[in-house]
């Protein structure tokens, strides 16, 4: 296996990182390497609070197809064991699955290509999925014999609905971007070759926007799925406590006033 890495890892403007996965010859699909690079961009964005939004994409054809299951990918040999298939699902698409859905930053998934299987699940940890015009996205793990075993059980019945979902895994089916957007598995589409204008011009409004206020509503928000309206009302008051006392509340009052942009700065 060639020693280049499977996911790179690039700030393309300030305020911005992205991670690119980049196996365009295995249309995306991930290994124990690009998992754990993909688990090191992560981290590096979650504590340099000057980045403040992620960009997840692909190149080629794919953007992630589920787990590469060639002999040359680098899982366990013992895969076969159920203790070695738990041990690499725990710390290699799993961490990855947990620390998307985790991280406390605007972050969008620019789906340049077929998402499907452990690939779909990693673009709907995102919080904004754009889609190019050509990507396909679905599940295909039951043609195999397997399972929705990366999230997929639990992130595709709350995007989706539970009938659309189960349609889709038990039946194997892969649909095109629009009907993709119809589903609710992507935010947007736009032409091919607007894709990474598209999810720029996105991720510089989100970078421009006040940090700490973002993050809180990305919390506030995920927990509202699992949780009672009396819980979310609690925990809205606690954000409240924490952001309006900030800096970034201030200036944003004070722009407001003086009919100017504000100028936010995470404090």
């Amino acid at each position: 296996m060639s020693d280049a890495p499977h996911a790179r890892f690039d700030i393309p403007e300030p305020g911005i990182a992205r991670l690119t996965i980049d196996r365009p010859d295995r249309l995306g699909a991930y290994t124990p390497r690009m998992c754990a690079e993909l688990l090191d961009g992560i981290r590096a964005v979650r504590l340099d609070d000057e980045l403040r939004v992620l960009i997840l994409t692909g190149t080629g054809r794919g953007f992630c197809t589920g787990g590469d299951v060639s002999p040359d990918a680098g899982f366990d040999e013992h895969l076969d064991h159920q203790i070695g298939r738990a041990r690499e699902l725990r710390e290699d698409s799993h961490a990855v699955v947990t620390a998307l859905h985790k991280l406390d930053k605007p972050v969008i998934c620019a789906v340049n290509g077929i998402a499907v299987n452990g690939g779909l699940a990693f673009a709907l940890c995102c919080d904004i999925r754009i889609a190019a015009a050509g990507a396909r996205l679905g599940s295909t793990s039951t043609r195999v014999g397997l399972l929705p075993d990366e999230g997929g059980a639990w992130l595709f019945p709350r995007i989706m609905g539970y009938d659309k979902a189960f349609r889709m895994v038990t039946l194997s089916e892969i649909y095109d971007a629009q009907t993709a957007l119809e589903l609710g598995l992507v935010t947007e589409v736009v032409a091919d070759e607007e894709l990474e204008r598209r999810t720029l011009e996105l991720a510089r409004s989100l970078a421009a926007g006040p940090p700490l206020a973002l993050r809180a509503i990305k919390s506030m928000m995920r927990r509202a799925l699992d949780s009672t309206l009396d819980s979310s009302l609690g925990d809205a008051q606690q954000a409240v406590l924490w952001v309006g006392p900030s800096a970034d509340a201030r200036e944003g009052k004070a722009a407001f006033l003086a009919k100017r942009p504000p100028r936010f700065t995470g404090r």
